[in-house]
Order: C-alpha cells, then structure tokens, then sequence
C-alpha cells in the first residue's frame, strides 16, 4: 500500500488554484442581488455573511485540501483547524460544521476514520457541533469542512477596511509551506516539523477571542496566497500597508531552508502576482519567499489602531507567543505593499 503522502501531487493550502488565475474566473460570474448579503464572493473576504435580522447574521466558509502530512490523524486536525479560521477571521463563532471527504477506494479505510477523528478533535475543543458530511471515491485523499456560524452584523472583522495609522500584528509564525516542503525532501528537522504542526493545529479561536475586547478595524487569516498576497487584499485601493520584513516571525529553520530553495509552487504564483503590487528592493530572496509562502492553517493579521496596539498583542501573546507588530497603515503610495 503506498503511503499516506505519496498519492498526493501538492498538499495543504499550497493546492489552491492561484489568486491571479482564481480571480479571473470569478469575474465572469454573474453577481446576486440580495440585501441580505453583507458580504459575498466579490469582496475576496473569508467568509459569506447573510443577514437574518438586526441583531443576528450567518457566516459560512467551507476549505478542503489534499494532505501536507503522514499522519492521517494529524492531517485531520490542520484541515478542521483551517477550516474554522475563516468564522474567526470575520469576528465570528462558529457553530455547527459539515466534512467534505474525498478518499481513494483502494485505501485502508481505517486511514478515513483516522482523518475524521482528528478533525472531531478540533471541533470538539472549538464546541463546534458535526451534524455530518458528505464522502465520495478520489484518486487523491482530501479533506476538509463546510462551517456556519454566527456573527453580530454590527461587529463583522472586513478584510479591506484598515485606517489609517493602524499598527499590523501578526499572530502566527511564517514559514509553513517551506517547512512541509523541507519535509517532503525529507531535509527537516524534527524541531522545525514539529513547530510547523503545532502552529497549524492552534485554533485562532483564541487569538480572535482576546481581540473581541479591541477596536479591530479589518482582519483577514494569512492562508494559501501567503502574507503578501493577503496583505494586498487587505490594502484594498485606497491605503497603502507598510511590512516590517525584519519583524517577522518565523517557525525555526523556516529561513535556512528557503535559502536552500526548498520552495513551493504556490509560493511562484503568489510571486506573480504580487508582480507590480511591491518592491522587493534588496530584500533576501529567502525572506521574500517567506512572505510569499502559502500558509496552511496560518494566523490572523489584525489591523488595529495605534493606541490599542500593544495592549492588543500582549492579550494575544497568552496563547501565541510569537504574535508580533508587523506593520502599520498609511496613505496610499505608488504600491499597495511597502517594505521597510
């Protein structure tokens, strides 16, 4: 029987269809008027929003990928992980989740339970409800969940509408997509892997929950277009966002492996199409690929003002210590990312 691993040909969210190529299709389609549709597809966001009534509104996300990782169990829990992010990353609570399963006929089936009971695990500490799912026979293992939650409509966390002066922070380490990378040469060190897992399996729900006490002025979860690309979004047209490269954090070895190319494909299609967008300037190649490395199950980047900022981060740094002041909002400039 071949391995968990080797029936995939890409793995977490390094499998998403490229932010050029994805927003070129959407284009096309035709978009639904609907005053009860705060936010929908058009907008880039996280997550749908639909209003039921003043008080109440329904967030929905679904995520899926192939596996970055050997063990099925392990694999489950980043994939529920991820797939929670996004109710998170819009301000609200998640409530009841659906699994989406893809898995090969010929494979141990024992693997599914394994997959489906790691996912279980994660829901359960989010008290998240599985109400269910739906299966069907793929070459290829994937795994994920479609989500619903809840949200004050008064309170949604918008991708888009940073102000001006506004500090960045970041709440989980870069690096992910090169360590995995790393791991399928089989080139990573067990401390690097395991810190890689770690950070993937932390649910944001506790980060998002401290910053329920703070001004948040835009929110987005840095996933498969990288830090930049998301970075991009966020700025929308009508700021510009300042990146601190020497601030970031990062998962160990996570630099010393992009130096030595152990690099994705994802990581190239965020490249190009962050082309014209910022100025890398004399930016270390390693560094620059690790702002553009795809994040599976990444952190948020929240965009809060000044004054709140480091009160914010040390709420924060209780359950991710590596959380940290990336940036900051100012007017517009030739480029929507700046890095200084």
């Amino acid at each position: 029987m071949k391995s968990f691993l080797s029936t995939c040909t890409t793995g977490g969210c390094g499998a998403k269809i490229g932010p050029g190529e994805l927003s070129k299709v959407l284009s096309g389609l035709p978009t639904f008027e609907n005053p009860h549709l705060l936010v929908g597809f058009d907008a880039s966001d996280d997550a749908a929003v639909y209003q039921i009534n003043e008080e109440t509104a329904i967030v929905s996300t679904v995520d899926f990928f192939t596996p970055m990782v050997e063990d099925p169990r392990t694999f489950g829990r980043i994939a529920a992980t991820n797939a929670l992010s996004d109710v998170y990353a819009m301000g609200g609570t998640p409530l009841f989740a659906l699994n989406l399963v893809c898995f090969p006929e010929q494979e141990d089936i024992g693997i599914l339970g394994e997959m489906l009971a790691g996912g279980a695990e994660k829901l359960q500490e989010a008290g998240v409800t599985l109400c269910g799912g739906h299966s069907i026979y793929d070459r290829e293992p994937k795994y994920g969940l479609a989500v619903t939650g809840q949200i004050n409509p008064q309170k949604i966390w918008l991708n888009n509408t940073p102000k001006m002066g506004d500090q960045l922070i970041l709440t989980k380490p870069l690096g992910v997509g090169i360590v995995m990378a790393a791991l399928r040469g089989e080139m990573a060190e067990p401390m690097a892997i395991e810190a890689a897992l770690a950070s993937m399996e932390r649910l944001n729900k506790y980060a998002a929950e401290k910053m329920h006490s703070f001004p948040v002025n835009a929110c987005t979860d840095i996933t498969g277009f990288g830090l930049l690309t998301h970075a991009r979004e966020m700025a929308g047209e009508d700021v510009s966002l300042v990146i601190y490269p020497s601030q970031l954090p990062l998962l160990p070895q996570a630099y010393t492996y992009a130096e030595g190319y152990l690099l994705t494909a994802a990581g190239q299609r965020n490249r190009n199409f962050m082309e014209g967008a910022v100025d890398f300037g004399d930016i270390p190649f390693a560094l620059q690929e690790l702002m553009l490395d795809p994040q599976t199950s990444g952190g948020l980047l929240f965009s809060v003002p000044r004054e709140v900022a480091q009160e914010a981060l040390n709420a924060i740094r209780e359950g991710e210590p590596q959380a940290t002041i990336i940036g900051e909002v100012v007017s517009r400039e030739d480029l929507p990312i700046l890095l200084r």
